[in-house]
Parts: structure tokens; sequence; C-alpha cells
């Protein structure tokens, strides 16, 4: 399990928030959106930032921890 937390470029609208439904969803007063949460695994994570590009929006920066050998702590 990983646990991440994704930053873009925009705000996500309340009408998405049930795509993101595992995540907690807060807003930056510079515009910007942070998702946080878990994920089973990386391939569920590339299946989040597949849902964040559909609608249109930057990735600024993706954060991760957690256990096991694709659980390095750091920044992608």
């Amino acid at each position: 399990m990983l646990t991440i937390e994704i930053k873009v470029k925009g705000t996500i609208n309340t009408v998405w928030e049930e795509w993101f439904r595992e995540f907690k969803i807060s807003h930056t007063e510079q515009g910007e959106s942070i998702l946080r949460g878990k994920v089973q695994d990386t391939a569920a994570m590339y299946g989040l930032m597949a849902k964040l590009r559909d609608l249109g929006l930057t990735i600024l920066s993706i954060q991760t921890s957690g256990v096991g050998d694709e659980a390095e702590p750091g920044n992608i």
C-alpha cells in the first residue's frame, strides 16, 4: 500500500470528487488541488494519474511513501 499526495494545477470541481472518492481533496490559495490518500500499488497510482490527465489537469508534484519494493519514500 502506498500513501500518495498529488498536487495539480487548477481546482478539481466537486462534480469529479466521486472519481476520487478514496482521496481527501483540498485546495490552495494558489489555485491548486491536493489529493491525499492510499493506493494499492504503482499501477493504481498510474490509474489515478490517467484520471487527472483525462480532466486536463497538470500534475505539479507527486510524493509517495509506503512499504515494499516499489514504495521508496520520495518524490516522483
